[in-house]
């Protein structure tokens, strides 16, 4: 008995450890074969083409579909790159001429010039040349040319969310390949392979404690980015900033649509653009994201907010009356209503209607000056976003600080404080979040080989004012919509819109005050009302032919409102009455 028990369990322990050797084995062949097939095909490719000096070995970065589909925004193409050694030329003119044919756009200027590097054996004349066209040129046998295997970045959107995506270029010693704006900065070391390895520890990274921010060095190399750019939204706003830049010239346009429930960006642009895939030609001015990189006064949308502020500190309610006397004189200085004129005896809810800069110096003044500007740091006027792209600029907010009632008056109106559009969203969007502050990103998570993920971490929520302050500023905000906004003539029968627009003078960048004939308009909303899907913000600097944003903003906004409804199927949230 004893004897076939110990048989038995010899039996079973050698099952076990068979069974055990071909699970390795799998796991090996599926790792090799599945996680890092394309690798070893890159390495087995370069065992029959000699490769370039100059490889690229990247995560890619994503856009996310509504449908969850992964659409690729950047990637590695392969293909070629066409070497001359000058030394083994034995008639320049008669090889550029050859070489022509196949590359059209081979500068002749250039490639003489390359031609003629005296003690030079390696010239590149021609970069990211397809393969068949590669394979064209190799079959030729030009003496003193030569077709080797490369690799490089490329952008299938071409413009597409172009300071959003960033690029590969190289760094400032001119040799090393990095990162440059947007995403491919920001990620860098997270996109970046190991050297001449196609192993990572990601195991290392995915369970290390996620910060509140991620910063570029807190993640393993060898992932792909992804993110929450929708591609069919984001070509919609553009196309939407392009239209207005024909329609209104404007020096610099741009759009953001946030999620506000989460912070996730749906689409982020600006124009003037430039194409990715060919960022040499494209003017540097260009590179720098204005959404996040540059700081306005946005003028009235900051309404919104002021009367959040107020009702939330019990200062007003949407019922509370003043005398609109078309001004008021704070520290010496007349602070007039847009078009110099008073109301009279009026309620909040017209402060929002007419834009009124002198109710908005009203709520001020019942908070009182300390307590005004305690809000604006809830909202996270007076800091930056953290947003994951590069180069975030600080908010200009010395006057929050002043001794003077009129520093605080005019900052209740959008004037004298000047902050970035991704900060100008997000507290917009505290409105559309139930008066919780979120955190703004546009990567979702970082994934790694063998499908091994990564969520990101972002800025813990925290409550600025209490949903109960945020409904009834809502109804407000959809009041504007309903009767005011064109008359009440864009009021959607079967959605609640909340919205508000805002002109602001532009402050003169070498003298004291202001221009007298250049304005940036700004709009935001955010729909449906009171389960808000998607808040969408629209600004302009110094549009031609309009004072207004009404006049300017209000049609693209609206489009892209019914864009958005139709795109996502988002069900009417008012009653069949229309009330």
């Amino acid at each position: 008995m004893a004897t076939k028990t110990k048989v038995a369990f010899r039996i079973r322990l050698i099952a076990g450890v068979v069974i055990f050797v071909a699970l390795v084995l799998i796991g090996r062949l599926y790792f090799l074969q599945i996680v890092h097939g394309s690798d070893y095909r890159r390495q087995a490719e370069s065992q029959y083409v000699k490769q370039s000096t100059n490889q690229i070995d990247r995560g890619a970065i994503y856009f996310t579909g509504k449908d969850g589909t992964r659409i690729s925004a950047a990637t590695i193409s392969s293909g070629y790159v066409v070497v001359i050694n000058p030394k083994l030329l034995t008639n320049p003119e008669d090889t550029y001429v050859s070489l022509q044919k196949y590359i059209p756009e081979l500068d002749k200027e250039m490639f003489l010039k390359k031609a003629q590097v005296e003690g030079s054996v390696y010239q590149e004349v021609a970069q990211q040349v397809v393969s068949e066209t590669g394979d064209n040129i190799s079959k030729l046998k030009l003496p003193g040319v030569q077709v080797l295997g490369s690799h490089w970045r490329y952008y299938p959107g071409q413009a597409l969310a172009a300071q959003t995506i960033g690029f590969l270029g190289y760094a400032k010693d001119g040799n090393t390949l990095a990162g440059r704006y947007g995403l491919e900065r920001f990620y860098d070391s997270a996109l970046s392979r190991a050297d001449g390895g196609l192993y990572v520890n990601f195991f290392a990274d995915l369970f290390t404690n996620i910060r509140s921010q991620l910063s570029p060095d807190t993640t393993e190399p060898g992932a792909d980015v992804i993110t929450s750019l929708e591609p069919s939204v984001q070509q919609f706003l553009e196309g939407t900033l392009k239209k207005y830049s024909d329609d209104w010239q404007a020096d610099t346009i741009g759009a953001i649509i946030m999620d506000p429930k989460t912070g996730a960006i749906i689409a982020m642009a600006s124009r003037p653009g430039f194409d990715l895939n060919n960022f040499k030609n494209a003017d540097p001015e260009y590179f720098a994201n204005p959404l996040v990189e540059r700081v306005y006064e946005f003028g009235s949308t900051m309404k919104a907010i002021t009367m959040a502020a107020g009702i939330d500190s019990g200062a007003v309610t949407a019922k509370t009356t003043y005398n609109d006397k078309g001004y008021i004189i704070l520290d010496g200085a007349r602070i007039n209503n847009h078009d110099l004129k008073g109301r009279g005896v009026v309620p909040m809810q017209e402060v929002l209607n007419q834009s009124l800069n002198t109710g908005v110096s009203f709520i001020v003044a019942k908070m009182g000056t300390q307590k005004f500007a305690e809000y604006l740091k809830r909202f996270g006027i007076t800091e930056e976003t953290g947003i994951d792209v590069p180069n975030e600029a600080s908010p200009l907010i010395s006057n929050l600080t002043s001794p003077r009632a009129v520093e605080y008056a005019t900052a209740s109106f959008g004037q004298g404080i000047a902050i970035t559009p991704i900060a100008m969203t997000r507290a917009l969007a505290t409105l559309a979040n139930g008066g919780v502050v979120p955190g703004p990103h546009i990567a979702a998570e970082l994934q790694y080989g063998g499908g091994i993920t990564k969520k990101l971490g972002w800025s813990p929520p925290r409550r600025a004012i209490t949903s109960e302050s945020t409904e009834e500023v809502t109804r407000m905000l959809v009041a504007v919509v309903d009767d005011a906004l064109k008359g009440g003539a864009i009021k959607m029968r079967d959605y609640t819109i909340a919205a508000k627009t805002g002109t602001a003078q532009i402050a003169r960048p070498d003298a004291r005050g202001y221009y007298t004939d250049r304005y940036l308009h700004s709009f935001f909303g955010y729909f449906p009302a009171y389960d808000s899907k998607f808040l969408v913000f629209f600004f302009a600097v110094n549009p031609k032919g309009a004072k207004y944003a009404s006049e300017t903003w209000t049609e693209p906004f609206m489009k892209t409102t019914h864009f958005l409804i139709n795109y996502y199927s988002i069900p009417p949230d008012r009653a069949p009455t229309g009330e």
